[in-house]
């Protein structure tokens, strides 16, 4: 567990691993940018075509990372007072609002500069509602914001409904940090605000039937705000001894929201805003992985096929059985570097060599029982040549030991082909500077007692390593 840390030492820390997220996003759009990543192929414009969404969104997610902007995307029902909840942290009225549901039609996005260390810009996105009639175009929108957004505000406006706990579930998937912002306090008596609160906290601590979002939301990520407070009557005494009464606006309450989201971004901004972007470049370039496996899925096969040939032929002629065992594993090394040329991924010689005995031992021991058996029968084809070749029974036995170890030997290769595809698909996500490895770095320096702490597990889970 990490120990908490002074502020100069955790804003080096961060700055650091903004630094390592630059470095791991400028190398995948360098690489699948490229055309030497074709080098040993025609130009293939149909992936090409099919790669630009997501080279699109390593740009724009570099871009993002260079301005340090955080999004805070603000989501709810209809009628809860997202927008008013923006305006109030803005300090001032500039996102419409109004009794009619379904006054936010698309994200709007306002820029603000909350009184934090500078280290870090704020883009506030206020989106519509997620329950709005014929609304499915804007919900799936709403959604594709939460995917870019690094913080949620989820408001709501009294007790939760079943439509509200989905959505908060749907949006758990995301796997972004989240505050429920329980707004329009200023409508309930004191006893049925608490009594409502209560009822919210208990979403944080988790209930036995469903601990769903114990993850990503505790006690302390539970605000309650008036954002736009219902105007009161209040009575003016005149010099003249006239009365009249008149209608006054409360200022907003949300001093409380305002200060979580400033210590947030303060203790880890940065961080989060790191580990977002490797999230999303992480998913890219799984993106690109697949596509491009997709399209040259045939080439794989013959190529799969062309060295399970030739490692069962080499092995077959060779009569020095510790060679075999050296040989294919060469070959097998050989036959996965080859698979990443030919889609174009990027793998060092170090890299494939720790992708082999990854599929060695996740292969639950059928590959190793296949390099025993060719182990032995390795050893009695070098003893029956030893022997004598010109003997018709040592011949047999040659013969024999031959070509079961040939067949032994081919389907090895043929399985760890076919078993370099899968873990292709990720990409380059696992070098040196790919995106899983840095974002486990970070999580490996996440202090307690913060946001992503808590999502850490999840987040781990979700990594795809290799390990796994």
């Amino acid at each position: 567990m990490s120990n908490p840390q002074t502020t100069p030492t955790r804003n080096n820390q961060q700055e650091t691993q903004l630094n390592r997220t630059r470095a791991s996003l400028r190398q995948a759009l360098s690489w699948y940018s490229n055309l030497r990543r074709h080098k040993n192929h025609p130009p293939d414009v149909e992936l090409q075509a099919s790669l630009r969404k997501e080279l699109e969104i390593l740009k724009s997610t570099l871009d993002k990372l260079d301005q340090n902007v955080i999004r805070i995307a603000a989501f709810g029902l209809v009628s809860r007072g997202k927008s008013a909840v923006v305006n109030a942290l803005l300090g001032q009225k500039i996102l419409q609002t109004g009794p009619l549901n379904g006054v936010t039609q698309w994200p709007k996005s306002v820029r603000w500069t909350p009184n934090n260390d500078g280290k870090v810009q704020v883009e506030l996105i206020d989106t519509p509602g997620l329950d709005e009639i014929q609304g499915e175009t804007r919900t799936l929108m709403a959604f594709e914001v939460a995917q870019s957004a690094d913080l949620i505000l989820f408001v709501v406006a009294g007790d939760i409904t079943r439509t509200e706990y989905q959505a908060l579930c749907e949006l758990r998937k995301t796997q972004k940090p989240l505050i429920l912002v329980f707004n329009k306090i200023d409508l309930y008596p004191d006893q049925d605000r608490e009594a409502i609160y209560r009822q919210l906290q208990q979403l944080g601590t988790g209930s036995p039937k469903d601990r769903r979002l114990q993850k990503i939301l505790s006690e302390d990520e539970i605000v309650m705000v008036a954002a736009e407070p219902t105007p009161l009557e209040v009575r003016v005494e005149w010099p003249n001894g006239e009365v009249t009464y008149e209608w006054e606006t409360p200022p907003p309450q949300v001093d409380e929201l305002k200060q979580k989201i400033l210590k947030m971004l303060n203790r880890e901004g940065r961080t989060l805003l790191a580990v977002n972007a490797l999230i999303q470049a992480r998913n890219a370039e799984s993106a690109i992985a697949k596509k491009t496996l997709d399209l040259r899925r045939s080439e794989a096969e013959e190529l799969i096929w062309r060295f399970a040939q030739y490692k069962a032929l080499a092995v077959a002629l060779n009569p020095i059985g510790i060679v075999d065992i050296l040989g294919g594993a060469i070959a097998d090394l050989a036959l996965i570097r080859s698979l990443s040329r030919l889609y174009g991924l990027p793998m060092t010689g170090y890299e494939a060599g720790k992708l082999w005995k990854k599929i060695i031992v996740s292969s639950g021991g059928l590959l190793l029982g296949e390099l025993g058996s060719s182990a032995l029968l390795g050893l009695e084809k070098s003893a029956s040549a030893i022997v004598s070749l010109d003997s018709p029974s040592s011949m047999t036995a040659y013969a024999g030991a031959a070509i079961a170890q040939a067949g032994i030997a081919g389907y090895g290769a043929y399985t760890v082909g076919h078993a370099a595809q899968v873990y292709l698909e990720q990409g380059c996500t696992w070098g040196p500077q790919g995106p899983s490895t840095v974002i486990e770095d970070i999580l490996n320096q996440i202090e307690p007692d913060t946001i992503l702490y808590r999502l850490r597990q999840d987040l781990e889970q979700n990594l795809g390593k290799l390990d796994n």
